[in-house]
């Protein structure tokens, strides 16, 4: 239990410590260092879980299927930070924001990364709701940081879209207490997901029905499903380039792992009903939806983060769908896309900071050449996008041929939705990508400082995964499988 209070309560007294802290200088190497000390508890807390099974008590409980996400979250959180550091004291020097601003950055960053372990770790699904709450206003922060018009007009627009969601959500946690008041002896324990978990086909099947509408549209808000995700591309685009980072790479597995936590009890209280797969058909519905649509807005942009939010949508929707088609082989695949995922997204977003650097915009159009500028810029993004893109062996491919033959083997009808959107998705990815890396470099444009090791390390690990994955995080994939689908694929 040490492993766990260290992992989730170190980033808050980082927080804190940062807020009052007014040397930028060491603001940066301290947000570093808290970074560090939670990715070592949460290696600790990972050893535990491993000889132990579980980990649970005071609130919090760690299994086979968070376990994994709160090691991802620390070292995405690290190697973001690690990035961050030179990255915002080119901001502080280009004058985007001052002292005070940067001192309101680290000590978000890591209430940021507070919040998210919190969330990740509690059993209790209040808790829950209230750590995705504080992730939002942690990030609303963020957003805003730069204070231009369009950065608060994004953060107000973040801030009320996810507000109405998160509102939603809270409605289909109460609901989900109150289909569970008739079944349980101690009213205390109804929002505790293990108790829940333990009477689930007790649950009120029809009221559970209806909470399951209201938690799939409140935190799909946050995952960023489309209709509801209008927040995010703005998000992206106005922030300071490592909140994208680990805003993409981290908050939406995050909030997607909440509505799969909530679809494992409907599923269990919906067992012996005439809709037992209602949470998977919609998880399936909402997730193709984003898939596709985002996969076409992706033609649309001009600008660079914007363009990678739409993939991250369109990933986001391929690991809705892949959960609700549900199964050993689907449920192993989504598992792994959320890994790679976060991991080559938060490449990415580091990849296209030094990139605007350099260009002096994140207009696609004046991103030309960055081979011929900054050759480890220009390679590692194109190395990046076709990691992310699936080509083989990144670890991205691994899992998407994954989900592609669970989906030929129970829903072979949408094997050509599925190929028709990646194609869409390529196509509109490497048709900016070729100009900004290839591109005639404009006059005037040299490198910069740039910190390529988070990069490398990251692209390293999709690598590693794609060829090979680990034994020990395959045996932890499968028993994530196993508690989730309730089946082994290995």
């Amino acid at each position: 239990m040490t492993a766990v209070l260290l992992t989730v309560f170190a980033p808050l007294a980082g927080a804190l410590v940062l807020a009052l802290l007014r040397s930028s200088y060491w603001a940066g190497w301290l947000n570093v260092a808290v970074a560090g000390l939670s990715l070592t508890a949460s290696a600790w807390l990972a050893r535990s879980v491993a000889l132990d099974g579980e980990i649970a008590g005071l609130s919090f409980r760690v299994d086979a299927f968070n376990v994994y996400l709160v090691v991802l979250t620390a070292f995405v959180g690290l190697t973001t930070s690690i990035f961050s550091r030179p990255y915002m004291a080119h901001v502080r020097e280009t004058q985007r924001t001052g002292a005070g601003g940067l001192r309101v950055y680290h000590a978000m960053y890591q209430a940021f990364m507070f919040t998210m372990l919190l969330a990740l770790t509690t059993d209790n699904l209040g808790v829950l709701w209230v750590a995705v709450e504080g992730a939002t206003l942690s990030t609303v922060l963020l957003v805003s940081l730069y204070r231009t018009p369009e950065a608060v007009e994004a953060a107000w627009k973040y801030f009320i879209l996810c507000g109405v969601g998160i509102a939603l959500a809270l409605f289909g946690t109460v609901l989900t207490y109150f289909a569970a008041l008739h079944v349980l002896d101690d009213p205390e324990a109804g929002l505790t997901w293990s108790v829940l978990y333990g009477h689930a086909s007790d649950l009120e099947p029809a009221v559970m029905g209806i909470a399951f509408v209201f938690l799939l549209v409140g935190y799909g808000t946050k995952i960023g499903l489309v209709p509801m995700h209008q927040w995010l591309p703005d998000a992206h685009s106005e922030g300071p380039t490592p909140m994208s980072a680990v805003l993409s790479g981290l908050l939406l597995n995050v909030a997607l792992y909440a509505v799969i936590r909530f679809k494992m009890l409907t599923d269990g209280s919906l067992a012996a009903t005439t809709t037992p797969q209602l949470a998977g058909y919609m998880l399936m519905a909402f997730g193709m939806l984003s898939f596709l649509v985002a996969g076409l807005f992706l033609h649309r942009q001009r600008d660079v983060k914007r363009m990678f939010s739409y993939s991250s949508i369109e990933h986001m929707g391929l690991m809705t769908f892949a959960f609700g088609l549900g199964g050993p082989l689907a449920t192993f695949g989504a598992l792994l896309h959320m890994l790679v995922h976060s991991l080559t997204k938060s490449a990415i977003f580091v990849t296209v900071g030094h990139a605007t650097h350099i260009a002096g915009t994140q207009d696609i159009d004046h991103i030309r050449g960055l081979i011929r500028t900054q050759p480890a810029v220009g390679w590692s993004l194109l190395i990046a996008v076709a990691a992310i893109a699936g080509f083989p062996p990144f670890g991205v491919f691994t899992s998407e041929f994954l989900l592609l033959t669970a989906t030929m083997d129970a829903q072979p009808w949408f094997t050509i939705a599925l190929l028709s959107g990646l194609a869409v998705a390529f196509a509109g990815l490497f048709r900016n990508l070729q100009p900004m890396v290839f591109g005639a470099a404009p006059e005037g444009q040299g490198p910069v400082t740039a910190n390529m090791l988070p990069v490398m390390t990251h692209l390293a690990l999709v690598l590693w995964l794609g060829l090979a994955i680990p034994p020990f995080l395959a045996r932890w994939l499968d028993r994530a499988t196993e508690l989730i689908a309730g089946g082994h694929l290995l």
